[in-house]
This record gives C-alpha cells, structure tokens and sequence, in this order.
C-alpha cells in the first residue's frame, strides 16, 4: 500500500506543471497523490492521473485584475510590493488555509513551498514528514543573493545570506496575523513568535526543482537540500492542430513571443510592438494569445504545451518564470527574457551568463527599436543558438522527478 503524498501547488502553469510531473513519477511507484491547485488546473491534474483539490487563489486572476496592475505597477518599490501582496491576499487568505487544511487530510506526507510555510503547519498538526519545494534558489547561501534581492550582493556574502532570511522574515510577518489564527483555532496548534518557524524550516527537507547545471551547487548548502534537475512534465494526449503544422512548414522557424501569466499595463500596445520588432528583424512570429489576431506571418496560439513547441523555434522569448525558462532551456533553442518582477530577473541572468541568450529587455524597457535589436542577436551568429543546444543536451540527460522520488523515499524511511 502506498502513501497518499499531498502537493501544494498554488500559483501559475509553471508551478502546477513540475508538480505534475512529481505527482505522475511518484503514482508510478505507488503512491497516492493530491495536488492543491487553482481550478483553472483541475483537467490538467485529473487528466494526468492525479487526484485535484481546489485552492481559491488564482494567480492569473489577480495578475489581470486591476489591483493586480498596480501592483505590477509597483513592484519596484519591495516596501509597496509587500503591502500590495497583503492587501490582494487579505480577502483570499482565510479561505485559502482552510481549503488547504482540508485538501491534506489524510496525507502522509505534504510537499509545499515556502508561501505561508504551510508544510510546516500543516505537518505539525497531522504529525507527517514534509518537505520545501523551490523553484528557484531560496535557501540561505553567502554565494549569491537571494533572487528577490539582488540588489544584496553589494554586501557581499554576509548580506547575500541577510537576503534569505529577510525575505523569509518578510513573508512571515505579511502572513503571520492570519496564520496564527488559524493554528490556534482550526490546528490546535500555538501561535508562533515574530521570527517565525525559522529554525525548523532551516532544517526542513528540501528538494530544489532546478537543474545543477543550471545553478550550481552552493558549498554552503546542507545535506538537507537536495538540487534534483527540473522536474519535466509532457503532455502524451495532446496533438498539434493542423493550422499550427502547416504554419511551421510554410517557412523557416519562427520566433516564440508570449509571457505567460504576466500582462504589461497596455497589452495590445505591447502586441503591437512586438509584431513590429519581429517584421523589422525578418522574422516570422508564433505569440501566445486570442487565435483569431493571426496574420499571414504571424500564428497566435492558445494553450500550447512549451515541450512540443519551443524545439520548433529560432528563437522563445518570455517572461523568464521558473518553469517556462526550464523548458526553454531543455528546448535547446536560444532565448530573450523580459522579466517583469520576482524570480524573473534572477533567471533572466542565468540565461545571459549561460551564454544562451543576450541581455536581458525588462518588461518596462518593451520598445520596437530594442526588441528588435535583441532579435536579431539572439537569432543571429553570435554563438547563442550552439551554446543552447549544448545545455539542452545536458538538461535532456538528467531526470529530475527521479532524483526527487529517490530522496523522497530516503525522507520517508
């Protein structure tokens, strides 16, 4: 009989998809999975085989409301992006603790990450192991700052690892009101000091789902933190429609655009400018959106798995999100990151320095004249298609979700 392994996994596409693929691997040796996702995902979840429970926060509903623009707006100023997370949460949060309290009954084990530290609490009140998931690199090192603080690595390695824990410190205190209610009134649970479940997160199980090849291994990390290789997910039932086929045969290949979740402050000014960059570069273009905008040199595309599309490309250009730049550097092709806020500056960077793409355009940066230099470097001689291939090649031999399963039974036993 296996083990019935809860996943939280609230957020965008590109946190549901590495879960997804967690959950498939760890069915495959038995065990019974739960992934905790927006409802948005729940075809997506049952349709691989998994068992959905729905969370109330939708991540691309906040992102497009029009308090999610001012955020975005913001998001500059780490003081008002704080107080305007807060603010968007504040209605959801109640809700979404219940339901998550209620979606890991029966669990014997939850994985979560760091958001609330709700696998700590959740834990604590089903007296279960669990485990941290990261998308990206947010356990404390004096190796690189954390990559909500860049800006940290002018302090060198004391204030490099200081960006960890102010982050963590930070997440706690916006969240720590509601929680701790919760934990007194719902788990049975006391309420936690200011400084929060800091010591017992620092020593948590931890399964970093990005590749070593990638971020390189921090010396400075415990062995309680295991980097797997990003965790891969293909979808075996989808088939491409013709018109995207014969988009693809009718010339050379074209130039992904799309950002996933992400939405500047005008978009179709932004499809403009982005249909704009690709003609004055001589590039054909496939861009995520409404289907019915294609032109003759121009295919829009609805929901279209990255794993099948990004091969086919010169070129992805993208937000830089944890798991859409995962699949682009697994695609082998080179890319362009535009990160808007976040994590998405950090592996902006990781792709330039990977030699893999040219530096990076912010979102807010967005202008014909730019875009259209960045394309024409990215898909030109300048050596950024060949060292994407090589890294595909690497990142293609590795198998992450089995690395994951594997430390996972060690946690277990």
């Amino acid at each position: 009989m296996g083990r019935t392994v809860v996943i939280f996994a609230a957020g965008s596409r590109g946190d549901v998809q590495p879960c997804l693929a967690l959950g498939r691997a760890l069915t495959r040796q038995g065990d019974r999975v739960r992934l905790l996702a927006s409802t948005r995902y729940r075809q997506l979840i049952t349709a691989a085989g998994l068992q959905f429970h729905s969370l109330a926060a939708d991540p691309s509903e906040i992102i497009e409301s029009p308090e999610g623009q001012e955020l975005l707006a913001g998001r500059r100023n780490p003081v008002a992006f704080v107080r305007g997370i807060n603010r968007i949460m504040r209605p959801l949060f109640s809700r979404l603790l219940a339901e998550a309290q209620a979606g890991a009954e029966g669990a014997d084990l939850v994985l979560a990450p760091t958001l609330g530290f709700l696998g700590v609490h959740l834990s604590q009140y089903l007296r279960i192991p669990h485990a941290i998931i990261h998308f990206q690199p947010s356990q404390p090192t004096g190796v690189f700052p954390h990559p909500f603080a860049p800006a940290a690595r002018f302090l060198g390695p004391f204030g490099n690892r200081l960006s960890f824990e102010a982050v963590d410190l930070g997440a706690w205190l916006t969240s720590r009101q509601f929680i701790n209610a919760w934990r007194r009134e719902e788990l049975g649970l006391p309420a936690l000091s200011p400084l929060g479940p800091r010591r017992r997160v620092r020593q948590a199980f931890v399964l970093c789902a990005f590749s070593p090849t990638v971020v390189p291994p921090p010396p400075d990390w415990g062995p309680n933190v295991h980097m797997t290789g990003f965790w891969h997910h293909e979808q075996p039932l989808w088939k491409p429609p013709r018109r995207l086929l014969g988009f693809l045969d009718d010339g050379p290949p074209p130039v992904y655009v799309g950002f996933g979740s992400m939405r500047t402050s005008d978009p179709e000014a932004t499809d403009r400018v982005v249909r704009a960059a690709l003609r004055r570069a001589g590039l054909r273009g496939v861009l995520a959106g409404d289907p019915s905008t294609s032109d003759d040199d121009m295919l829009v595309v609805g929901d279209t798995p990255h794993s099948w599309l990004f091969p086919r490309m010169a070129a992805v250009v993208h937000h830089g999100g944890a798991g859409t730049t995962a699949s682009a550097l697994r695609s082998g092709v080179p890319s362009l990151v535009c990160p808007f806020f976040g994590d998405q500056p950090y592996w902006a960077d990781r792709v330039h320095s990977l030699g893999v793409g040219p530096k990076p355009l912010p979102s807010r940066q967005l202008t014909v004249s730019a875009l259209t230099g960045r394309l024409r470097v990215v898909t030109g001689g300048s050596g950024h298609a060949e060292a994407a291939r090589r890294l595909g090649r690497a990142l293609t031999s590795e198998d992450g979700v089995e690395r994951a399963c594997h430390a996972l039974n060690q946690l277990v036993r």
